[in-house]
């Protein structure tokens, strides 16, 4: 029995995109639907790319580089200039210290190295939806931030 609902097309950018490990995902979530506007190799390029858009997209991959030690500034910049677009993270790292900042930022997904396509495709889904998505390695994080931070959504 179908919905009745028009499905909505899902825009896609990657940001800071250096990783040959994405580019099969990359062809996955094509292969499902998802429209990817661009790749930039860094949050930079990537800001340039945003703004010669018509329309942002609807979620952003950044996959992290925290040995630019700019990288927390120039999401803020993003998020900032683009406050619409839905962000998910995508790393290899786990530690509170690294994940709480990008919570405060506004990112509702994070996904760690190793994730496959089913998992980015099920975090776009959520996020869309107004929903959260974390690996399982940063979920307790997460859930922790949440619920102590409620208040602040």
């Amino acid at each position: 029995m179908e919905t009745g609902t028009a499905q909505q097309k899902i825009t896609l950018a990657f940001i800071n995109d250096k990783s040959p490990i994405l580019d099969g995902i990359c062809q996955d979530l094509v292969a499902s639907g998802t429209e990817v506007l661009f790749r930039s190799e860094s949050i930079e390029d990537g800001l340039s790319q945003l703004s010669e858009l018509n329309e942002p997209p609807n979620v952003s991959i950044i996959d992290l580089d925290f040995y630019d030690r700019n990288v927390l500034a120039q999401i803020q910049e993003l998020r900032t200039e683009y406050p619409i677009i839905k962000l998910i993270a995508h790393s290899d790292i786990d530690a509170e210290k690294v994940v709480k900042p990008l919570f405060e930022i506004g990112f509702t997904g994070y996904l760690l190295i190793g994730s496959d396509a089913d998992d980015f495709k099920k975090a776009i889904e959520v996020v869309i939806n107004g929903g959260r998505y974390f690996s399982v390695g940063v979920a307790n994080i997460a859930q922790e931030y949440f619920n102590n931070d409620f208040h602040s959504e």
